[in-house]
């Protein structure tokens, strides 16, 4: 919740900043010339300020709640609880006289200690029947202190443990204090849970420099027996077959259905019904039909691109403007020069549309393509990682399917300006 509510007013206050020292700027271009531009979503171009910022922002929230190194410290949330404290707890005997104890413990990590786990403080047992006791806690850790073990009359002469610093506990209670937090257990014994901070463990999220270091050791001696560039090659490969296949098929079917009553009838339950069965749900079948090789990888990621073509191919010809058919009637047009030259051309904006999509959504299950028996490729990379809990790769793997997959859809885009330079004009 923090982090939203940080990234939420990093947000207001950029737009505000950004609209006070841009408000006097003249904008010019043709999108200044419009007398209407509220709801004309072709005045609405990408500001490249708000994007820097916001890549910013994230990269930001990301360092300031892993400690990060290239930040100043200052600039950190909270930190677990690094060092010595102590607390007191009362017991009980069996005839109800009470004795207090002191209890030491060090919370420690690598930083603090790089040799390892160090020794326990060393502390004076004291003179009364529950004795003084000292642990040690990792940072993000907690320890259950069986206290009552080590003093002269334990559990098993009925003895208690009713307060911490004098505040009373029973079985399953919970006190909090500035150091953390202290949790009875049904059997009385002491979790001790020490004050973690606000910045995440490094297993579950990483500083990025630490990301950045794994790059660097994965680009120069590989994963598994294969370079880095092996195995997003490998992943690229199977995205762009994939898709390419299921673009081949797709995108005829989409012009049979959207100009054949027979063909629409035919295909229009098959392609509704498979839509929206994610392609997740379809592995257990690819691979009894195709096997657990190279072939059922493709043959999964086709099966994603193939319904969104098909959609966006049908789409693209239901969207042609109808008096451009009659036109080219009118002027004796064949239907082959129809298809050509009309149904062809004013639906390619569409497919491309359902190629961006597709693409996504094959990127999104490449992952889980390369699940099953793969020997390289970023998904392959990612889960492998997860199952040792190197955090860093699998944020590094999924860093870079994002990069590539957002650069392919800049080169569609791209393609699609140059092949398409008549989307959105009538």
């Amino acid at each position: 919740m923090t982090p939203f509510l940080i990234y939420a007013g990093i947000f207001i206050a950029s737009f505000f900043l950004v609209r006070a020292i841009a408000g006097g700027i003249a904008r010019t271009g043709f999108s200044s010339l419009k007398t209407v531009t509220f709801g004309d979503e072709s005045a609405v171009t990408s500001d490249r300020r708000a994007s820097i910022i916001s890549v910013i922002t994230l990269f930001f929230l990301w360092a300031t709640f892993t400690g990060s190194a290239l930040i100043p410290s200052f600039l950190h949330m909270p930190g677990p609880f690094i060092g010595e404290q102590t607390f007191v707890h009362t017991v009980q005997d069996a005839d109800g006289n009470t004795d207090d104890a002191t209890v030491t413990f060090l919370v420690w990590d690598e930083e603090s200690h790089p040799d390892g786990e160090p020794d326990a403080p060393e502390v004076d047992p004291g003179d009364g029947f529950a004795v003084n006791d000292s642990l040690v806690i990792e940072a993000y850790g907690s320890e259950l202190a069986r206290l009552q073990d080590n003093d002269l009359l334990t559990r098993d002469d009925g003895t208690n443990i009713i307060a911490v610093n004098g505040r009373e506990i029973t079985p399953g209670g919970r006190l909090e204090f500035p150091f953390g937090t202290i949790v009875m257990s049904t059997r009385g014994s002491l979790n001790i849970q020490p004050d973690q901070g606000w910045q995440m463990e490094p297993i579950w999220l990483p500083p990025p420099e630490n990301v950045a270091q794994r790059l660097v050791q994965i680009a120069t001696e590989g994963f598994r027996n294969f370079t880095l560039w092996e195995h997003l090659g490998y992943s690229l490969f199977r995205v762009v077959v994939g898709f390419i296949l299921g673009a081949l098929v797709g995108i005829p079917l989409g012009y049979a259905m959207g100009l054949s009553n027979w063909f629409r009838g035919w295909f229009d339950p098959i392609v509704e019904f498979m839509r929206p069965v994610p392609p997740l749900a379809l592995i257990p079948l690819v691979i009894i039909w195709a096997g657990i090789g190279e072939t059922g990888k493709i043959v999964l990621l086709f099966l994603a691109a193939l319904w969104i073509m098909a959609i966006a191919a049908r789409a693209g010809v239901s969207g042609v403007n109808i008096s451009k058919v009659h036109a080219a009637y009118s002027l004796g047009a064949s239907k082959a020069q129809i298809m050509r030259h009309v149904i062809v051309p004013n639906s390619l904006p569409e497919i491309f549309t359902g190629a961006r999509v597709a693409m996504g959504v094959c990127w999104g299950t490449v992952v889980a393509a390369e699940l099953v028996a793969a020997e390289q490729g970023a998904g392959m990379m990612i889960m492998v990682a997860s199952r040792f809990q190197n955090t860093d790769i699998v944020i590094l793997g999924i860093i870079l399917i994002g990069i590539i997959g957002f650069g392919i859809d800049i080169l569609m885009r791209w393609g699609e300006n140059i092949l398409v330079p008549w989307k959105g004009k009538s």
